[in-house]
Protein backbone atom coordinates (compact mmCIF):
# COMPACT_ATOMS: atom_id res chain seq x y z
CA UNK A 1 0.00 0.00 0.00
CA UNK A 2 1.85 3.22 -0.77
CA UNK A 3 2.04 6.23 1.83
CA UNK A 4 1.79 9.77 1.05
CA UNK A 5 4.68 11.47 2.04
CA UNK A 6 3.78 15.39 3.40
CA UNK A 7 6.46 17.49 2.89
CA UNK A 8 6.63 20.44 5.69
CA UNK A 9 6.51 24.13 4.36
CA UNK A 10 10.14 25.04 6.00
CA UNK A 11 11.50 22.05 4.10
CA UNK A 12 9.89 22.40 0.88
CA UNK A 13 12.00 22.57 -2.47
CA UNK A 14 13.90 26.48 -2.76
CA UNK A 15 13.28 26.74 -5.97
CA UNK A 16 9.23 26.47 -5.41
CA UNK A 17 9.15 29.57 -3.07
CA UNK A 18 11.22 31.17 -5.55
CA UNK A 19 8.41 30.45 -8.38
CA UNK A 20 5.21 31.39 -5.62
CA UNK A 21 7.47 34.85 -4.69
CA UNK A 22 7.64 35.75 -8.13
CA UNK A 23 4.46 35.32 -9.30
CA UNK A 24 3.49 37.52 -6.25
CA UNK A 25 5.33 40.19 -7.14
CA UNK A 26 4.39 40.08 -10.67
CA UNK A 27 0.66 40.64 -9.71
CA UNK A 28 1.60 43.08 -7.43
CA UNK A 29 3.38 45.29 -10.08
CA UNK A 30 0.53 44.84 -12.24
CA UNK A 31 -1.85 45.79 -10.18
CA UNK A 32 -0.20 49.27 -9.30
CA UNK A 33 0.65 49.52 -12.72
CA UNK A 34 -2.86 49.78 -13.50
CA UNK A 35 -3.95 51.48 -10.31
CA UNK A 36 -1.25 54.02 -11.96
CA UNK A 37 -2.99 54.59 -15.44
CA UNK A 38 -6.36 54.88 -13.84
CA UNK A 39 -7.16 58.97 -14.30
CA UNK A 40 -7.32 60.61 -10.64
CA UNK A 41 -10.53 61.83 -9.65
CA UNK A 42 -11.13 65.33 -9.47
CA UNK A 43 -12.01 66.84 -5.97
CA UNK A 44 -15.28 68.47 -5.46
CA UNK A 45 -15.32 72.19 -5.06
CA UNK A 46 -16.94 72.63 -1.70
CA UNK A 47 -18.91 75.56 -2.97
CA UNK A 48 -19.88 77.08 -6.63
CA UNK A 49 -16.99 78.94 -8.48
CA UNK A 50 -17.26 82.39 -8.26
CA UNK A 51 -16.19 85.18 -11.49
CA UNK A 52 -14.51 88.59 -10.59
CA UNK A 53 -16.78 91.07 -11.26
CA UNK A 54 -13.50 93.58 -11.38
CA UNK A 55 -13.48 92.92 -14.98
CA UNK A 56 -17.02 92.82 -16.02
CA UNK A 57 -19.05 95.39 -17.51
CA UNK A 58 -21.66 96.73 -15.29
CA UNK A 59 -24.31 98.58 -15.36
CA UNK A 60 -27.24 100.84 -13.50
CA UNK A 61 -30.56 99.38 -13.29
CA UNK A 62 -31.77 101.98 -15.86
CA UNK A 63 -28.98 102.19 -18.18
CA UNK A 64 -29.30 98.08 -18.53
CA UNK A 65 -32.95 98.32 -18.93
CA UNK A 66 -31.93 101.15 -22.12
CA UNK A 67 -29.17 98.68 -23.64
CA UNK A 68 -31.52 95.44 -23.38
CA UNK A 69 -35.06 97.04 -24.92
CA UNK A 70 -32.61 98.58 -28.00
CA UNK A 71 -32.52 94.64 -29.01
CA UNK A 72 -36.08 94.41 -29.31
CA UNK A 73 -37.27 97.28 -31.44
CA UNK A 74 -40.00 96.50 -33.65
CA UNK A 75 -41.03 93.57 -31.50
CA UNK A 76 -44.63 93.16 -29.61
CA UNK A 77 -45.26 94.70 -26.29
CA UNK A 78 -45.80 91.48 -24.54
CA UNK A 79 -43.46 89.17 -26.99
CA UNK A 80 -40.50 89.45 -24.86
CA UNK A 81 -40.07 88.75 -21.37
CA UNK A 82 -36.66 90.18 -19.02
CA UNK A 83 -35.37 87.60 -16.62
CA UNK A 84 -33.05 88.48 -13.86
CA UNK A 85 -30.47 85.84 -13.05
CA UNK A 86 -29.50 86.30 -9.21
CA UNK A 87 -26.12 84.13 -8.37
CA UNK A 88 -25.41 83.28 -4.55
CA UNK A 89 -22.31 82.44 -3.38
CA UNK A 90 -23.30 79.03 -1.44
CA UNK A 91 -21.80 75.60 -0.71
CA UNK A 92 -22.31 72.94 -3.17
CA UNK A 93 -24.28 70.67 -0.77
CA UNK A 94 -27.30 72.21 1.56
CA UNK A 95 -30.96 73.76 1.12
CA UNK A 96 -31.89 75.62 -2.34
CA UNK A 97 -34.04 79.13 -1.88
CA UNK A 98 -37.31 78.50 -2.99
CA UNK A 99 -40.30 80.60 -2.89
CA UNK A 100 -43.48 82.01 -4.41
CA UNK A 101 -44.47 85.87 -4.82
CA UNK A 102 -46.77 88.16 -6.57
CA UNK A 103 -45.13 90.98 -8.43
CA UNK A 104 -46.79 94.47 -8.27
CA UNK A 105 -46.86 93.92 -12.52
CA UNK A 106 -47.34 89.95 -13.25
CA UNK A 107 -45.30 89.26 -16.22
CA UNK A 108 -47.35 85.99 -17.04
CA UNK A 109 -51.47 86.16 -17.00
CA UNK A 110 -52.35 83.13 -18.48
CA UNK A 111 -51.41 80.68 -15.58
CA UNK A 112 -53.20 77.59 -16.10
CA UNK A 113 -54.53 76.74 -12.41
CA UNK A 114 -55.74 73.14 -11.00
CA UNK A 115 -57.70 72.73 -7.73
CA UNK A 116 -57.75 69.02 -6.37
CA UNK A 117 -61.04 69.27 -4.35
CA UNK A 118 -64.81 67.85 -3.96
CA UNK A 119 -66.58 68.62 -7.32
CA UNK A 120 -70.04 69.46 -5.50
CA UNK A 121 -68.53 71.04 -2.78
CA UNK A 122 -68.52 74.81 -2.08
CA UNK A 123 -64.74 75.26 -2.33
CA UNK A 124 -65.06 73.61 -6.16
CA UNK A 125 -67.56 76.79 -7.02
CA UNK A 126 -65.46 79.35 -5.41
CA UNK A 127 -62.60 78.04 -7.65
CA UNK A 128 -64.66 78.05 -10.48
CA UNK A 129 -65.22 81.59 -10.06
CA UNK A 130 -61.78 82.60 -9.41
CA UNK A 131 -60.57 81.30 -12.71
CA UNK A 132 -59.46 77.92 -11.85
CA UNK A 133 -59.04 76.01 -15.77
CA UNK A 134 -60.14 72.53 -13.73
CA UNK A 135 -61.50 71.80 -10.53
CA UNK A 136 -62.33 68.07 -9.31
CA UNK A 137 -61.20 65.07 -7.97
CA UNK A 138 -61.10 62.04 -10.09
CA UNK A 139 -61.06 64.01 -12.92
CA UNK A 140 -57.53 65.50 -12.49
CA UNK A 141 -56.20 62.39 -10.95
CA UNK A 142 -57.35 60.13 -13.97
CA UNK A 143 -55.93 63.08 -16.38
CA UNK A 144 -52.67 63.30 -14.71
CA UNK A 145 -52.03 59.15 -14.32
CA UNK A 146 -53.05 59.24 -17.96
CA UNK A 147 -49.61 61.94 -18.71
CA UNK A 148 -52.08 64.98 -19.83
CA UNK A 149 -50.87 67.48 -17.52
CA UNK A 150 -53.15 70.88 -18.88
CA UNK A 151 -52.49 73.50 -15.67
CA UNK A 152 -49.08 75.15 -14.89
CA UNK A 153 -49.99 75.25 -10.87
CA UNK A 154 -51.94 72.77 -8.95
CA UNK A 155 -53.79 73.46 -5.80
CA UNK A 156 -55.56 71.10 -3.04
CA UNK A 157 -58.55 71.42 -0.63
CA UNK A 158 -57.40 70.56 2.67
CA UNK A 159 -60.25 67.87 2.57
CA UNK A 160 -59.14 66.52 -0.59
CA UNK A 161 -55.44 65.89 0.76
CA UNK A 162 -56.04 61.98 1.78
CA UNK A 163 -57.31 61.10 -1.90
CA UNK A 164 -54.43 62.87 -3.24
CA UNK A 165 -52.06 61.23 -1.28
CA UNK A 166 -53.75 57.63 -1.87
CA UNK A 167 -53.41 58.33 -5.57
CA UNK A 168 -49.68 58.57 -5.50
CA UNK A 169 -49.18 61.12 -8.00
CA UNK A 170 -45.86 62.49 -6.06
CA UNK A 171 -43.68 60.59 -8.77
CA UNK A 172 -45.43 62.68 -11.69
CA UNK A 173 -45.95 65.71 -10.18
CA UNK A 174 -43.05 66.08 -7.60
CA UNK A 175 -40.14 66.73 -10.28
CA UNK A 176 -42.71 68.99 -12.24
CA UNK A 177 -42.69 71.09 -9.02
CA UNK A 178 -46.41 70.46 -9.36
CA UNK A 179 -47.44 68.38 -5.95
CA UNK A 180 -49.05 70.35 -3.37
CA UNK A 181 -47.76 70.57 -0.09
CA UNK A 182 -48.41 72.32 3.44
CA UNK A 183 -44.75 73.55 2.91
CA UNK A 184 -45.39 75.34 -0.26
CA UNK A 185 -48.74 76.71 0.95
CA UNK A 186 -50.75 74.80 -1.95
CA UNK A 187 -52.62 72.92 0.24
CA UNK A 188 -55.02 75.51 0.91
CA UNK A 189 -58.27 75.69 3.25
CA UNK A 190 -59.48 79.07 0.89
CA UNK A 191 -59.40 78.11 -2.18
CA UNK A 192 -60.81 81.48 -3.73
CA UNK A 193 -57.96 83.90 -2.35
CA UNK A 194 -55.08 81.05 -3.01
CA UNK A 195 -56.31 81.14 -6.73
CA UNK A 196 -56.52 84.84 -7.15
CA UNK A 197 -52.73 85.59 -5.14
CA UNK A 198 -51.36 82.91 -7.61
CA UNK A 199 -53.00 84.19 -10.92
CA UNK A 200 -50.48 86.60 -11.99
CA UNK A 201 -48.06 84.96 -9.33
CA UNK A 202 -44.25 83.73 -9.65
CA UNK A 203 -42.07 80.86 -8.11
CA UNK A 204 -38.50 81.22 -8.39
CA UNK A 205 -35.83 78.13 -7.45
CA UNK A 206 -32.65 77.92 -6.87
CA UNK A 207 -30.50 75.81 -8.95
CA UNK A 208 -26.70 75.63 -9.54
CA UNK A 209 -26.52 78.66 -6.96
CA UNK A 210 -28.56 80.42 -9.37
CA UNK A 211 -31.99 82.03 -8.93
CA UNK A 212 -33.70 82.95 -12.17
CA UNK A 213 -37.37 85.13 -12.10
CA UNK A 214 -39.17 86.72 -15.29
CA UNK A 215 -39.38 90.24 -13.89
CA UNK A 216 -40.96 91.92 -16.82
CA UNK A 217 -41.68 92.38 -21.00
CA UNK A 218 -40.69 94.72 -23.31
CA UNK A 219 -44.04 96.82 -22.79
CA UNK A 220 -43.23 97.45 -19.18
CA UNK A 221 -41.92 101.23 -18.38
CA UNK A 222 -38.62 101.35 -16.45
CA UNK A 223 -40.91 102.51 -13.26
CA UNK A 224 -42.92 98.94 -13.83
CA UNK A 225 -39.97 96.98 -14.04
CA UNK A 226 -37.82 99.01 -10.98
CA UNK A 227 -40.86 98.43 -8.93
CA UNK A 228 -40.87 94.17 -9.78
CA UNK A 229 -36.82 93.88 -9.63
CA UNK A 230 -37.26 95.32 -5.88
CA UNK A 231 -40.27 93.58 -4.94
CA UNK A 232 -38.13 90.00 -6.09
CA UNK A 233 -34.78 90.97 -4.67
CA UNK A 234 -36.65 92.31 -0.84
CA UNK A 235 -38.47 88.75 -0.93
CA UNK A 236 -35.00 86.62 -1.80
CA UNK A 237 -33.08 88.68 0.67
CA UNK A 238 -35.46 87.56 3.32
CA UNK A 239 -35.53 84.37 2.21
CA UNK A 240 -31.69 84.30 2.51
CA UNK A 241 -31.63 85.76 5.87
CA UNK A 242 -34.27 82.94 7.67
CA UNK A 243 -31.36 80.36 6.21
CA UNK A 244 -28.67 82.06 7.64
CA UNK A 245 -29.10 80.12 11.21
CA UNK A 246 -28.90 76.92 8.64
CA UNK A 247 -26.61 77.87 5.44
CA UNK A 248 -24.71 81.28 4.75
CA UNK A 249 -25.64 81.97 1.50
CA UNK A 250 -24.90 86.06 -0.22
CA UNK A 251 -25.98 87.99 -3.29
CA UNK A 252 -22.81 87.77 -5.63
CA UNK A 253 -24.17 89.14 -9.07
CA UNK A 254 -27.18 90.34 -10.63
CA UNK A 255 -27.66 89.87 -14.36
CA UNK A 256 -30.70 90.76 -16.49
CA UNK A 257 -31.06 89.12 -19.57
CA UNK A 258 -32.99 88.69 -22.90
CA UNK A 259 -32.13 86.88 -25.78
CA UNK A 260 -28.69 86.73 -25.76
CA UNK A 261 -28.34 90.19 -24.27
CA UNK A 262 -26.83 89.98 -20.38
CA UNK A 263 -25.39 93.23 -19.10
CA UNK A 264 -24.44 92.83 -15.02
CA UNK A 265 -26.79 95.10 -12.99
CA UNK A 266 -24.73 97.19 -10.48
Amino acid sequence: MASTIFIPRLSRPVSLCLQRRAASNSSKRNRNKRDRNKPKKKKQRPDFIQHDLKKAEQFALCDAMRYIRAFEVGQSPTSSKYDLSVRLRSPRNGPVVRNRLRLPHPVDTSIRIAVICRPDSRAAAQAARAGACLVGEDNIIDAVKDGRIEFDRCLCHIDSVSKLNKAGLGKILGPRGLMPSVKLGTVVRDVSGSVKAMVGGSEYREKLAVVRLAVGQLGFTPEEMQRNIKTFMDGLKKDLAQMSDRVDKQIHEVVGKNRGTAPSVD
